[in-house]
């Protein structure tokens, strides 16, 4: 026998026909040599572009010759009975280049002295070549019991696959585990459908995260493998193409899992021989590699990585709606089909059959286009309706061409789609069917466009078109009051605005315009604003959703990047909103926004910081705009509101404006009456001696806050930070104060490198500690080599300095643009050391890969920079520095 793929030889029998009496210990380089011309053979064939299914089979093929040739050799003069079969992936005669070869070598009973002995040697044999093997060794009764108990097992034999030995036993084997003595068709659906179940929350229930794992995700490789194992379970069908017989699928959707399930195992080749092991996610390091391969190239808004995941999520979508037809018709058929009917009629086009809805006839669809949404409808006004029935969705599959121009000017189906979106209840399950079904993308064309679209960065988690659906549900989620506990600022608020719709509408057409030429705010509020019109939205509704698509960014961008205790601040954001009402719908929508870009990046911190610049806004607008309180009247509240605190605990106000006396009006606008009285009884409690001195505390925004007091010198902001780094503390926000005597106030707000608040008691006294010693030695240790995130690496930020000199301050104003990596800011410190830059206030910022941070800096002197070569310098120093 000669095995081939196109011209290459991968197996040659005939080599190996000298061979029949070398000893199992002389067989090693032989079954090396084979292995490594054949894998040679395959990857050749790779290169050159053979099919995919051959080149999967292929491989399959090629092991199983050398298992034979193997066995053959090893089990020559063994007497008892042992067969040799393929499991699991390789049972379906399928094998990528790094994926296991999973065996089961099957006895009639126990093993004696001279079976053991040959099992042992055969197993070492494949060892020894590098084969990548998963095993088991079991007996006939042993694998009855093991797959009687554990479903994985029971699924793994039934694929068993006949390679070499006693034939019958394999039979006994599958008789004894069929489906008639344990595992019955019933209970094997059933436990199938709730490990789907459980794996698809792994993933967060969506296939379009933007690192997906292509075999586990939803609409992935495991999708398909548990159709065919249900298929093989109950109909005996040895391939998906057979359901086709048993009515199951139609030649189309065959083909359209067949055609899927290609692509996959082509990236899956191409993941397997970029890393030279089994890797199943597609990770950032290979995207962009496997989207050359397969032809991409960037275009003008459309990177070739974007174009090749679109391929991909579009893909998966696709699988994801068959696994879900399929999955259907199985339960219909396996878990209700000895059930009798219970039929509830709804109207003249739908019924409830065992709590699943379905179209009353044939022509539903055809004869009412509009029951295309109408089925929606239903299913958010009948919460007790399990979901559809799959001759129904293989029908609203075969009816979407029927949304056209026509269809979407209709009144008809403008009035059911804008009260899909008022009702109280359902609306995020059924937004997240529509998208599933395609009806969501037909009925809008614009979200067609971002249908699978990814986002390249670290911002973004998730697909725009899967963000949009959980930005939805987050704002779904506030109007629950199980889950007020979650963001009461929040659930309070959705309580009090009027209309919840205006607030969906904006989630779901906040980014519409993503990859489009232009700013997708503006066209996105454009397209957001005919959309409303259009719907029977009045004046004012239709221009508050474009004005919150347009501006959807504003308060995120203020909140993470600008100084919220700015008076000016406050007063240009309140400004730009100019009503409660505005502020109210804005502030919902940002945070819902923010928490469906990326579960990892969310945190107390970026919570405070949004429910802060709420606060404050909303008291400036209650004051009025005309009405603005001045930064001396400020400074007057917090100083008084400070002062009382103070009294309160027992100290003397003559102590306390003598200490307050050198401090800046900046000091009393940057920090609360609660942490000046902090601040101060700590100082007024520490002798000279006692200095430097060094405190510490979580809080309850979510940070913990450090607070030193020293003499002043200057390389103490390089210093602190180096120090800050070394203890793998993340600074979040940095407010650097000079008295008029010759002291520092230094605040810094921190976070874990996970995100999470330094608080126990442990870690406290830890940074305590260090920073205590790096004060009093006035010494700066080495920079640590924190390891900069993997998915940081694919990402490439400019870095950009800039300076602003402000009218009428003595202060230059420098902001930095850069990618993100462990110890940023102490490389900052070390610049600005070498540079002779003093530190006045710091606002850190950052957002996904990128930071955007800005100082208010002087000269050692205390002067601006206003020198055009002094800031030339300081820049190129801090890029050496940033990107070294």
């Amino acid at each position: 026998m000669t095995l081939r793929i196109g011209e290459r030889i991968l197996f040659d029998e005939t080599r190996f026909e000298h061979t029949t009496s070398v000893t199992p210990g002389d067989m090693l380089p032989i079954l090396k040599q084979a292995l490594a011309e054949g894998n040679a053979s395959l990857r050749a064939a790779f290169d050159d572009g053979a099919d995919t299914v051959e080149l999967v089979c292929a491989r399959a093929q090629f092991i199983d010759a050398l298992l034979r040739y193997a066995f053959s050799r090893v089990f020559i003069d063994n007497k008892q009975p042992v067969v040799l079969l393929a499991v699991g992936g390789y049972g379906r005669g399928e094998l990528h280049p790094g994926s296991d070869i999973d065996l089961m070598l099957l006895l009639a009973d126990e093993p004696d002295e001279n079976s053991r002995a040959c099992l042992e040697q055969f197993l070492m044999l494949l060892w020894d070549s590098k084969l990548e093997i998963g095993h088991s060794v079991r007996s006939l009764h042993d694998c009855v019991e093991e797959a009687r108990k554990d479903i994985t097992i029971a699924t793994n034999i039934m694929e068993a696959r006949y390679l070499a030995g006693d034939e019958q036993l394999m039979h006994a084997m599958l008789a004894e585990t069929g489906p008639d003595k344990i595992w019955n068709a019933r209970a094997f659906f059933q436990a199938k459908l709730d490990e789907q179940v459980q794996r698809y929350a792994k993933f967060h229930d969506t296939a379009y995260n933007l690192e997906p794992n292509i075999k586990e995700n939803p609409g992935g490789l495991r999708d398909i493998q548990i159709i065919g194992w249900v298929a093989k379970r109950h109909f005996g069908a040895k391939t998906l193409e057979e359901l086709i017989d048993h009515g199951f699928l139609t030649r189309n959707e065959y083909e359209t899992l067949h055609a899927g399930q290609t692509l996959l195992w082509r990236i899956r080749l191409h993941l397997h021989y970029i890393t030279n092991r089994r890797e199943d996610r597609l990770l950032f390091d290979y995207q962009k590699q496997i989207a050359l391969k397969f032809g991409y190239a960037d275009g003008d808004n459309n990177l070739a990585i974007e174009q090749f995941m679109q391929r991909y999520y579009r893909t998966v979508m696709q699988l994801e709606r068959l696994n879900e037809l399929l999955l259907q018709l199985f339960r219909e058929e396996i878990l209700h089909g000895d059930v009798p009917e219970k039929i509830e009629v709804l109207n003249t086009r739908f019924q409830v059959t065992n709590n699943y809805i379905e179209a009353r006839y044939p022509t539903v669809f055809s004869e009412h286009p509009t029951s295309l949404l109408e089925i929606f409808l239903l299913l958010e006004l009948n919460p007790g309706i399990h979901g559809v029935r799959a001759e129904t969705i293989r029908m609203i599959r075969e009816h979407r061409h029927l949304i056209d121009d026509k269809f979407r000017q209709s009144e008809t189906a403008r009035q059911m789609f804008i009260e899909i979106m008022h009702q109280p209840r359902g609306i995020t399950h059924e937004l997240r069917r529509m998208n599933r079904y395609g009806i969501l993308a037909a009925y809008i064309p614009a979200f067609e466009k971002i249908v699978g679209r990814m986002q390249y960065d670290l911002f973004h988690a998730y697909t725009v078109d899967q963000h949009t659906l959980f930005v939805v549900r987050n704002m779904r989620r506030l109007s629950v009051s199980a889950f007020g506990h979650e963001y009461p600022l929040a659930s309070g608020i959705y309580h009090h605005i009027q209309k919840p719709v205006l607030l969906f509408l904006a989630g779901l057409f906040h980014d519409i315009a993503k990859g489009r030429s232009g700013d997708h705010a503006v066209l996105g509020a454009e397209d957001a604003e005919a959309f409303c019109r259009a719907h029977f939205l009045n004046e004012d509704d239709s221009k508050l959703v474009a004005w919150l698509v347009r501006y959807h960014l504003l308060m995120s961008m203020v909140a993470q990047r600008k100084d919220l205790s700015d008076p000016e601040v406050i007063s240009t954001f309140a400004r730009q909103v100019g009503d409660q009402s505005r502020l109210d719908y804005l502030y919902l929508l940002t945070l819902c926004d923010i928490r469906a870009t990326n579960p990892k990046t969310w945190n107390s911190w970026k919570d405070n910081l949004l429910s802060e610049l709420y606060h404050k806004t909303a008291i400036t607008l209650r004051m009025g705009l005309m009405n603005l309180v001045s930064r001396d009247i400020a400074v007057k509240e917090v100083q008084t509101s400070a002062l009382r605190l103070l009294v309160k605990d027992g100290n003397s106000p003559e102590d306390i404006h003598a200490l307050w006396s050198h401090f800046n009006a900046d000091y009393f606008l940057h920090h609360s009456p609660y942490e000046i009285r902090w601040h101060s009884e700590l100082i007024l409690d520490a002798p000279e001696s006692r200095l430097p001195l060094v405190a510490a505390r979580p809080t309850e925004k979510g940070r913990a806050e450090i607070f030193i007091y020293a003499r002043e010198h200057d390389d103490m902001f390089s210093g602190i930070a180096t120090t800050l780094n070394q203890l793998a503390l993340n600074i979040v926000d940095a407010q650097i104060m000079a008295t008029d005597n010759g002291y520092t106030l230094d605040s810094f707000k921190v976070l874990e490198e996970d995100g999470s608040t330094p608080e126990t008691d442990f870690r406290i006294n830890e940074i305590i500690t260090y920073l205590i010693k790096h004060l009093k030695t006035n010494s700066i240790g080495s920079q640590p080599e924190r390891n900069i995130p993997r998915s940081h690496r694919y990402f490439s930020t400019e870095t950009i300095v800039r300076f602003e000199q402000r009218p009428g301050k003595d202060i230059t104003v420098m902001n930095i643009i850069a990618a993100d990596r462990p110890g940023l800011l102490a490389r900052i410190g070390r610049a600005f050391l070498e540079n002779k830059i003093r530190i006045h206030k710091a606002k850190i910022a950052t957002v996904g890969e990128q930071v955007d941070d800005t100082f208010h800096i002087t000269d050692i002197n205390n002067q601006p920079l206003l020198d055009e070569e002094a800031c030339q310098r300081l820049r190129a120093s801090l890029i050496a520095h940033l990107e070294k």
